[in-house]
């Protein structure tokens, strides 16, 4: 975790010094903004490796800010949210974002969080004769390389969110197999279930569209049990 550099932007200065004191226990090193954009003008001269929005905020909230940043940079978001309602939870992950953490909330848990983020980001060391960046999951009109983090649907590059990729690839590597959301949760997100599969559902919804007309065929329902991923006959 050394080295790892995250932007937390909150109105609060109480919230964020406590998010600083336990990060500095767990050498992550905290950029602080005070609002939406300051928090923008700070992802770009910084560019950190994971961003922590706050959704209410002056000036620019941050679902205004996720909203501008997910147009310009591939870092994951996580939000903070006071609400409790289902659709704001939501809706910051229809915006873009990869997680998000309702408050009141510990830092013991939101830095789990990170830190599943940051291992899910770190690259795969190749093994025996693998070159980096050739392996690719190839199923005809959509190939995914998981190096390189990119997919080709259709001989055209799609860009995908972090937790969008690592979604469709854990489902692309085991064809045919049946995943519940909670499992999902577990192996994609990298904690164990919390409260919210609507995190997956919303997901696998972006996953889709970005998939165009393939996304229905390789990403399936399994009613009443979560999804698969089914190869193309």
């Amino acid at each position: 975790m050394n080295g790892l550099r995250v932007l937390v932007a909150d109105d609060d200065p109480n919230v964020r010094e406590i998010i600083r004191l336990y990060f500095e226990k767990q050498q992550i090193q905290m950029i602080e903004a005070q609002d939406g954009l300051d928090a923008l003008e700070k992802v770009e001269r910084e560019q950190p490796d994971i961003i922590i929005l706050d959704v209410m905020m002056p000036r620019m909230d941050g679902y205004e800010a996720c909203r501008e940043m997910i147009k310009k940079y591939d870092i994951p978001i996580i939000m903070l949210t006071a609400k409790g309602e289902e659709f704001d939870r939501v809706l910051g992950l229809e915006l873009g974002a990869d997680d998000y953490v309702t408050k009141p909330f510990s830092p013991r848990e939101l830095t789990a969080r990170i830190k599943a983020i940051f291992r899910r980001m770190q690259p795969r060391k190749p093994s025996g004769d693998e070159e980096p960046g050739k392996q690719s999951l190839d199923f005809g009109k959509l190939a995914i390389f998981p190096e390189r983090r990119e997919v080709i649907v259709n001989g055209e590059k799609v860009n995908f969110r972090p937790k969008e990729f690592d979604l469709l690839v854990h489902l692309a590597k085991s064809p045919g197999s049946v995943y519940t959301r909670e499992q999902l949760l577990e192996h994609v997100w990298g904690y164990d279930f919390m409260g919210d599969i609507r995190t997956v559902d919303v997901h696998v919804k972006k996953v889709r569209e970005k998939l165009g007309p393939l996304g229905g065929d390789y990403v399936q329902t399994v009613w009443g049990v979560g999804y698969k991923f089914e190869v193309e006959r």
